[in-house]
């Protein structure tokens, strides 16, 4: 019985791996234009703020530590009419200085709500249960676009006794959904120039490019559209405003076809990840592989001297060096597809990390065609 189901569980295992090769080598499908390019100018804009949070259960910032916590509040207290007198050493254990940030989107209009993000920049040990004060949130010019305020959302959790602590995520930030009012509006002048709008690819591709333009006057049955480089694509818009916003949502559901993403690996060096896409190639190529492994063992001695000597009692280090090295021969490796590709570099048995550095040697002697990119 236990055969069988070994057998059924081998049997599973290779459909779902075919599967998965199967939908990694399906040829490149149409997208709609949105989903490969964005019109310039629409565009998040990031806005950043310093506030205050108050009302914690005493695990706000530790003023001595962080004197400008006491700073904001007494500057806070003073617009607001109370007078602190100087020199006096505020122990505040229930505020923290916080950094808010918040993404501004396109086409946001004074009144609207955004969601927001505070995190604590001094050593307040939980934002839990406290309430931002009025904070005003700038972006890159200076200028305030929206005023933050409301009561934190923390997802952490802790807990300490007898000098043992227990934590669950995050606790120095939080949330605070529809914590901005928007005060002001980024301007936007879309078709200013003559009506003319620009199209941005999000990844530049002569190819896709030029698939795209003849996608666009396709649709429209008239020359519209105009490549300018390997990104950007200007489009004759009409000048009314109604008009324009028709013409951008009709370009946006545009059928493309991209063009066939180069040959890439992908390595990230930290975690040990090999990536790479269905374009990669792999020449006939010789590889040898072993590991090389080195283990020093260091045993501890005392040479003590006699009773009547003059010596001194010392440690005396005894170490054991051991070097082996794992068997190789060398091995054939060739793939015209990625299925191949990745049966010849599992047929090496190598670790991920010795993974990169025979991927690196087959880049090196032009056996894999492909390019390398490190993370």
């Amino acid at each position: 019985m236990q055969w069988k189901a070994y057998r059924y569980l081998t049997a599973t295992l290779r459909i779902v791996t075919l599967l998965a090769l199967c939908l990694v080598m399906l040829p490149a499908h149409a997208e709609r234009v949105r989903e490969l390019a964005s019109f310039a100018g629409v565009r998040d804009n990031q806005l950043v703020g310093y506030g205050l949070v108050v009302g914690l259960d005493g695990s706000g910032d530790q003023t001595t530590q962080a004197p400008f916590t006491s700073q904001s509040l007494t500057n806070m207290l003073s617009q607001l009419g109370v007078t602190v007198p100087p020199g006096t050493n505020l122990q505040l254990r229930n505020v923290a200085a916080v950094m808010v940030t918040a993404d501004l989107p396109p086409f946001s209009r004074p009144g609207q709500r955004l969601d927001i993000v505070v995190s604590s920049i001094a050593n307040a040990s939980s934002l839990r249960g406290g309430t931002l004060l009025m904070t005003p949130l700038k972006g890159a010019d200076g200028d305030t676009y929206a005023i933050a305020q409301g009561n934190m959302l923390v997802g952490g959790a802790g807990a300490q006794a007898g000098g043992s602590s227990v934590q669950i995520n995050q606790q120095a930030s939080g949330r605070i959904p529809n914590g901005a009012l928007v005060e002001r509006e980024v301007p936007l002048n879309l078709g200013g120039n003559g009506g003319v709008l620009e199209l941005q690819l999000n990844d530049a591709d002569f190819g896709t490019v030029q698939r795209m333009v003849s996608a666009i006057n396709s649709e429209f049955g008239q020359s519209v559209a105009y490549a300018r480089n390997g990104r950007v694509i200007a489009l004759d818009g009409p000048m009314d405003a109604n008009d324009r916003v028709n013409f951008m949502a009709r370009v946006e559901n545009v059928q493309v076809t991209p063009t066939e993403a180069p040959a890439k690996v992908v390595l990230n060096a930290r975690t040990g990840s090999v990536v790479m896409n269905s374009a990669v190639t792999l020449r006939r190529a010789a590889v040898a592989h072993g590991n090389l492994s080195i283990m020093i063992d260091t045993q501890f001695g005392v040479s003590q001297p006699n009773p009547l000597g003059q010596g001194d009692t010392v440690v005396v280090p005894d170490a054991d060096i051991n070097i082996e090295q794992q068997e190789a021969y060398l091995q054939i490796v060739e793939g015209a597809d990625l299925a191949e590709v990745v049966n010849a570099l599992n047929a090496l048995g190598a670790t991920p990390q010795d993974l990169m550095s025979i991927l690196e040697a087959l880049r090196a002697s032009g056996s894999l065609r492909a390019e390398l990119e490190i993370i």
